[in-house]
């Protein structure tokens, strides 16, 4: 959507009908898309509604009704911010793989493509998906690059219990940033720790947004191979038909 005003004039609503209207997002750049939906509704028969509006109306009713040279309700108004954020397509898997009972730490270069640093900051910061993030670690970067660009980030996982499995084994704290003027590519380079416990494969999801405008999604995958042989137990037998006895110990890692 742009700019423009398209008018749908002439629509009779019976009571407590529904009416869809159709939204059409076809985002040319990686920059914030703003519009509103208008709904002005006035009655069938021409008449006016008998509430009159006054200097002591509800303010809030005020600035949503139209009204006649008397004061009489004419019309009323519903206005639907839209905000269009641009998602990039889909982005390659990046694999993350360490054995079980080991630590892993590497860094990892994203590349964010067609970013737009000339558009305006995210509106309603305090609304989007990236602060609803229950973890105090996401954190809001930035720099000295030739336009200051912010960026959020946070790790979404398939489900809670994936969440609670990889919440204490993974970490992602983002390092540097490096802006390519001319191909507008950005490099987010993330310092990647995983210490898997046991053997498993989860799936997640880096989310990045840039507060001048787009969104990117990097699917990752995590997996803890099998852990080295703790030891070798050998049993010697005594005898045929006869038991052989050997004790080891074993020690937990929790209460």
């Amino acid at each position: 959507y742009h700019n423009n005003l398209f008018c749908l004039a002439g629509i009779r609503l019976a009571p407590k009908e529904k009416l869809e209207i159709p939204v059409l997002f076809m985002p040319a750049e990686m920059k914030i898309y703003k519009a509103q939906v208008v709904i002005h509704v006035m009655r069938e028969n021409g008449e006016n509604w008998p509430y009159k509006v006054t200097a002591e109306s509800n303010t809030d009713l005020i600035r949503n009704v139209t009204v006649t040279e008397n004061g009489e309700t004419r019309g009323i108004l519903w206005i639907y911010p839209i905000h269009g954020t641009p998602e990039a397509p889909q982005q390659k898997t990046v694999v993350i793989r360490c054995q079980a009972r080991q630590r892993l730490e590497e860094r990892v270069e994203l590349l964010l493509m067609g970013v737009m640093p000339g558009a305006a900051a995210l509106p309603d910061a305090g609304n989007s998906a990236m602060n609803t993030d229950e973890s105090p670690d996401t954190p809001e970067v930035t720099d000295g690059s030739p336009a200051t660009l912010e960026f959020l980030y946070e790790l979404q996982y398939q489900s809670d219990e994936i969440r609670s499995q990889l919440d204490s084994l993974v970490g992602m704290q983002l390092l540097q940033k490096e802006w390519d003027t001319e191909s507008r590519i950005v490099t987010l380079v993330f310092n990647v720790v995983f210490a898997p416990s046991k053997p498993m494969r989860n799936k997640a999801t880096l989310v990045v947004q840039c507060t001048a405008g787009g969104l990117w999604k990097f699917p990752l995958v995590f997996i803890a191979t099998e852990p080295e042989v703790d030891d070798v137990i050998n049993i010697v037998a005594v005898g045929l038909n006869k038991e052989s006895i050997v004790g080891f110990k074993l020690t937990s890692q929790t209460r």
